[in-house]
């Protein structure tokens, strides 16, 4: 994600498009410290309209968006 994200953001996000159980949305994911990995906040909105909840296994899409 970091290498196709050009300069970060704030607070080192990246703004990404992201696909879950069939649902889209532009939002933007962020650098975890602690994992070196990135944490995507799903809205109860969007979890609701792809019919997912905790606990469930899910396979993520995200394409890296231009700034």
């Amino acid at each position: 994600v970091r290498e196709q994200a050009g300069e970060p953001r704030g607070f080192g996000s990246v703004r990404v498009r992201a696909e879950v159980a069939g649902t889209t949305w532009d939002t933007s994911v962020f650098p975890d410290k602690q994992s070196g990995s990135f944490v995507l906040p799903v809205k109860k909105a969007v979890r609701a309209a792809a019919g997912v909840g905790e606990g469930d296994e899910l396979t993520v899409t995200l394409v890296v968006r231009e700034a």
